[in-house]
């Protein structure tokens, strides 16, 4: 990490609101290019509302895999990722390549389907597909965006370990920054550089993550 960097994201002390309620509190934060920062914490933590604010201000250039993957049930798992890539062509190459695929787009994206491992899902509609199937094709859709940054929101959550740490290791070799949320701790531990961790709207601990041994990481899950 270059510490004389532009700073990706900036924050000092702000708060934000969901409706008339506020889901994060003085929040002070600064990401640098190059980071790869683990969110965790418990569950209605603000650790997804974080990733969305922090999305908002720089959408264009980030790769976002949401908790709720935003699939389209109908299309199959090669158009789902090649809407990733929508904004690099005209909306007439986009319709067509989506109506009968072009080979060079196709190959690109069977690769990248085998690379995650649902190579054989390619023409499957998303509505034939297990949960870990449908967040590999979302990674997917994400990773077919070629963006610099990435964020995930639980972008692992329904893979079994294995499959888990292949896709992260890809992830990192294919993103210069990574913020990712997460449950496994052993995953935080293992794959991220930097640990945020958040508790009631609260940023409860940011720091590296060779200063963090298992034991507290745990703590920082804790209600």
């Amino acid at each position: 990490m270059n510490s004389l960097a532009t700073p990706l994201f900036h924050l000092d002390g702000r708060s934000f609101k969901k409706g008339r309620h506020h889901v994060l509190h003085d929040i002070r934060l600064t990401i640098q290019p190059g980071e790869k920062v683990a969110l965790i914490g418990p569950s209605g933590a603000g650790k997804s509302s974080l990733l969305e604010w922090l999305y908002q201000q720089q959408a264009s250039q980030i790769a976002l895999c949401p908790q709720d993957n935003g699939l389209v049930d109908i299309l199959s798992v090669y158009q789902n990722i090649y809407m990733g890539g929508l904004e690099r062509h005209s909306a007439f190459y986009n319709l067509t390549n989506l109506i009968k695929a072009r080979k060079a787009d196709k190959e690109e994206i069977q690769h990248l389907a085998e690379t995650l491992g649902i190579g054989d899902k390619l023409w499957h509609s998303m509505d034939k597909l297990s949960g870990g199937q449908r967040q590999r094709v979302a990674i997917g859709r994400a990773l077919y965006r070629k963006k610099s940054v990435f964020f995930g929101d639980e972008p692992v959550s329904a893979l079994d370990p294995e499959q888990a740490r292949h896709i992260l290791k890809y992830l990192i070799s294919e993103h210069d920054t990574l913020v990712v949320s997460l449950h496994n701790r052993r995953l935080a531990l293992d794959y991220f550089d930097r640990i945020i961790a958040l508790k009631g709207g609260h940023i409860s601990y940011d720091g590296p993550v060779v200063e963090l041994s298992a034991h507290q990481l745990d703590r920082l899950y804790v209600q």
